[in-house]
Protein backbone atom coordinates (compact mmCIF):
# COMPACT_ATOMS: atom_id res chain seq x y z
CA UNK A 1 0.00 0.00 0.00
CA UNK A 2 1.47 3.62 -0.77
CA UNK A 3 0.54 6.38 1.12
CA UNK A 4 0.92 9.63 -0.45
CA UNK A 5 1.99 12.89 1.73
CA UNK A 6 -0.91 15.76 2.09
CA UNK A 7 0.71 18.10 0.03
CA UNK A 8 1.64 15.52 -3.39
CA UNK A 9 -2.65 14.80 -2.88
CA UNK A 10 -3.35 18.37 -3.17
CA UNK A 11 -1.26 18.73 -6.61
CA UNK A 12 -2.63 16.09 -8.05
CA UNK A 13 -6.35 17.07 -6.97
CA UNK A 14 -5.33 20.47 -8.53
CA UNK A 15 -4.06 18.94 -11.43
CA UNK A 16 -7.00 16.57 -11.69
CA UNK A 17 -9.25 19.73 -11.60
CA UNK A 18 -7.47 21.45 -14.33
CA UNK A 19 -7.57 18.51 -16.69
CA UNK A 20 -10.90 18.47 -16.26
CA UNK A 21 -11.78 21.76 -16.62
CA UNK A 22 -9.62 21.15 -20.18
CA UNK A 23 -12.57 18.99 -21.28
CA UNK A 24 -15.26 21.16 -21.05
CA UNK A 25 -16.87 22.38 -23.91
CA UNK A 26 -15.65 25.86 -25.13
CA UNK A 27 -19.37 26.80 -25.93
CA UNK A 28 -20.30 25.66 -22.25
CA UNK A 29 -17.58 27.60 -20.47
CA UNK A 30 -18.86 30.62 -22.28
CA UNK A 31 -22.11 30.15 -21.01
CA UNK A 32 -20.70 30.87 -17.82
CA UNK A 33 -19.10 33.92 -18.78
CA UNK A 34 -20.25 36.90 -17.13
CA UNK A 35 -19.32 39.31 -20.18
CA UNK A 36 -21.56 40.74 -22.14
CA UNK A 37 -25.20 42.98 -22.51
CA UNK A 38 -28.60 41.15 -22.39
CA UNK A 39 -30.99 43.71 -23.80
CA UNK A 40 -34.70 43.73 -23.92
CA UNK A 41 -37.34 45.75 -25.54
CA UNK A 42 -41.13 46.44 -24.15
CA UNK A 43 -44.25 47.34 -25.47
CA UNK A 44 -46.98 47.97 -23.10
CA UNK A 45 -50.36 47.32 -25.15
CA UNK A 46 -52.38 49.62 -22.41
CA UNK A 47 -50.42 52.52 -22.01
CA UNK A 48 -48.62 52.58 -25.34
CA UNK A 49 -45.64 53.52 -23.66
CA UNK A 50 -42.17 51.46 -24.95
CA UNK A 51 -38.61 51.15 -23.43
CA UNK A 52 -35.58 49.49 -24.15
CA UNK A 53 -32.42 49.05 -22.70
CA UNK A 54 -29.19 47.19 -21.41
CA UNK A 55 -30.88 45.45 -18.38
CA UNK A 56 -27.36 43.38 -17.80
CA UNK A 57 -23.54 44.10 -18.48
CA UNK A 58 -20.72 42.46 -18.04
CA UNK A 59 -22.58 40.51 -15.01
CA UNK A 60 -24.27 43.16 -13.41
CA UNK A 61 -28.08 44.11 -13.43
CA UNK A 62 -28.73 47.80 -14.58
CA UNK A 63 -31.07 49.21 -11.74
CA UNK A 64 -31.94 52.43 -13.87
CA UNK A 65 -32.77 50.07 -16.89
CA UNK A 66 -34.52 47.55 -14.18
CA UNK A 67 -36.32 50.76 -12.62
CA UNK A 68 -37.64 52.07 -16.12
CA UNK A 69 -39.01 48.54 -16.64
CA UNK A 70 -40.70 48.16 -13.86
CA UNK A 71 -42.26 51.39 -14.43
CA UNK A 72 -43.38 50.07 -17.95
CA UNK A 73 -44.88 47.16 -16.61
CA UNK A 74 -47.08 48.79 -13.45
CA UNK A 75 -50.42 48.27 -13.02
CA UNK A 76 -51.84 51.00 -14.98
CA UNK A 77 -55.39 50.36 -13.21
CA UNK A 78 -54.08 52.18 -10.32
CA UNK A 79 -50.74 53.20 -11.41
CA UNK A 80 -48.65 51.40 -9.06
CA UNK A 81 -45.33 49.93 -9.93
CA UNK A 82 -43.79 47.49 -8.04
CA UNK A 83 -39.86 45.29 -8.41
CA UNK A 84 -40.11 43.03 -11.07
CA UNK A 85 -37.98 39.61 -10.36
CA UNK A 86 -35.03 39.43 -11.88
CA UNK A 87 -35.25 36.13 -13.57
CA UNK A 88 -38.54 37.11 -15.27
CA UNK A 89 -36.10 39.35 -17.00
CA UNK A 90 -33.58 36.79 -17.85
CA UNK A 91 -36.84 34.89 -19.03
CA UNK A 92 -37.58 36.79 -21.51
CA UNK A 93 -34.11 37.64 -23.25
CA UNK A 94 -34.07 33.36 -23.30
CA UNK A 95 -37.41 33.17 -24.60
CA UNK A 96 -35.88 35.96 -27.44
CA UNK A 97 -32.53 34.17 -27.77
CA UNK A 98 -34.26 30.98 -28.25
CA UNK A 99 -36.67 31.92 -30.80
CA UNK A 100 -33.55 34.48 -32.97
CA UNK A 101 -35.77 37.60 -33.16
CA UNK A 102 -34.55 41.14 -31.42
CA UNK A 103 -38.08 42.06 -31.91
CA UNK A 104 -40.31 43.77 -29.13
CA UNK A 105 -42.32 42.00 -26.64
CA UNK A 106 -45.30 43.26 -26.11
CA UNK A 107 -46.91 43.09 -22.74
CA UNK A 108 -50.69 42.72 -22.05
CA UNK A 109 -50.02 42.40 -18.47
CA UNK A 110 -47.04 42.80 -16.04
CA UNK A 111 -47.03 43.73 -12.19
CA UNK A 112 -50.58 43.44 -10.67
CA UNK A 113 -51.93 44.99 -7.57
CA UNK A 114 -53.65 42.85 -4.77
CA UNK A 115 -56.90 45.34 -5.69
CA UNK A 116 -56.35 44.28 -9.98
CA UNK A 117 -56.02 40.80 -8.68
CA UNK A 118 -58.86 40.52 -7.31
CA UNK A 119 -61.03 42.40 -9.79
CA UNK A 120 -60.00 40.82 -12.47
CA UNK A 121 -60.39 37.14 -10.41
CA UNK A 122 -64.16 37.96 -9.81
CA UNK A 123 -64.75 38.96 -13.54
CA UNK A 124 -63.08 35.44 -15.05
CA UNK A 125 -62.03 32.33 -14.39
CA UNK A 126 -58.58 32.37 -15.63
CA UNK A 127 -56.90 35.04 -12.57
CA UNK A 128 -55.53 33.44 -10.25
CA UNK A 129 -56.02 34.68 -6.57
CA UNK A 130 -52.56 34.32 -5.53
CA UNK A 131 -50.96 35.19 -9.11
CA UNK A 132 -47.79 35.39 -9.29
CA UNK A 133 -48.36 38.89 -10.72
CA UNK A 134 -49.12 40.07 -7.51
CA UNK A 135 -45.03 39.48 -6.64
CA UNK A 136 -43.97 40.76 -9.90
CA UNK A 137 -42.80 37.57 -11.41
CA UNK A 138 -45.22 36.89 -14.32
CA UNK A 139 -45.86 38.64 -17.34
CA UNK A 140 -48.46 38.01 -20.47
CA UNK A 141 -46.86 38.66 -23.29
CA UNK A 142 -47.00 38.44 -27.61
CA UNK A 143 -44.38 38.61 -30.05
CA UNK A 144 -46.46 40.21 -32.88
CA UNK A 145 -43.97 38.34 -35.31
CA UNK A 146 -44.06 34.90 -34.43
CA UNK A 147 -46.90 32.83 -33.99
CA UNK A 148 -48.41 32.09 -30.21
CA UNK A 149 -48.33 28.40 -30.41
CA UNK A 150 -44.54 28.71 -31.35
CA UNK A 151 -44.17 31.54 -28.35
CA UNK A 152 -45.67 29.02 -25.66
CA UNK A 153 -43.69 26.00 -27.28
CA UNK A 154 -40.69 27.94 -27.04
CA UNK A 155 -41.35 28.79 -23.67
CA UNK A 156 -42.30 25.71 -22.64
CA UNK A 157 -38.53 24.38 -23.85
CA UNK A 158 -37.07 26.75 -21.39
CA UNK A 159 -37.84 24.98 -18.25
CA UNK A 160 -37.44 28.40 -16.29
CA UNK A 161 -40.71 28.81 -14.78
CA UNK A 162 -44.67 28.55 -15.56
CA UNK A 163 -46.46 28.86 -19.10
CA UNK A 164 -49.90 29.62 -19.75
CA UNK A 165 -51.34 29.48 -23.19
CA UNK A 166 -54.34 31.47 -23.80
CA UNK A 167 -54.65 31.67 -27.94
CA UNK A 168 -58.23 33.45 -27.53
CA UNK A 169 -56.89 36.29 -25.62
CA UNK A 170 -53.95 36.39 -27.50
CA UNK A 171 -51.01 35.96 -25.30
CA UNK A 172 -48.98 33.44 -23.38
CA UNK A 173 -48.13 33.78 -19.64
CA UNK A 174 -44.57 33.59 -17.96
CA UNK A 175 -43.69 33.39 -14.76
CA UNK A 176 -40.25 32.71 -12.47
CA UNK A 177 -42.64 30.60 -10.60
CA UNK A 178 -41.81 26.73 -10.29
CA UNK A 179 -42.34 24.83 -13.49
CA UNK A 180 -45.43 24.02 -14.95
CA UNK A 181 -48.00 24.70 -17.65
CA UNK A 182 -51.69 24.85 -18.82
Amino acid sequence: MTLICPARRQLLLGLSGVALCSLIPSKAAASRSTKGIRELSLFNRHTGERDDGSYWVDGHYQSKVLNDFNHLLRDHRQNVAAPMDKRLFDLLYSLKTTLNVDDEIHVISGYRSPKTNAMLASNSGGVAKKSYHMRGMAMDIAIPSIKLKTLREAALSLKLGGVGYYPNSGFVHVDCGPVRHW
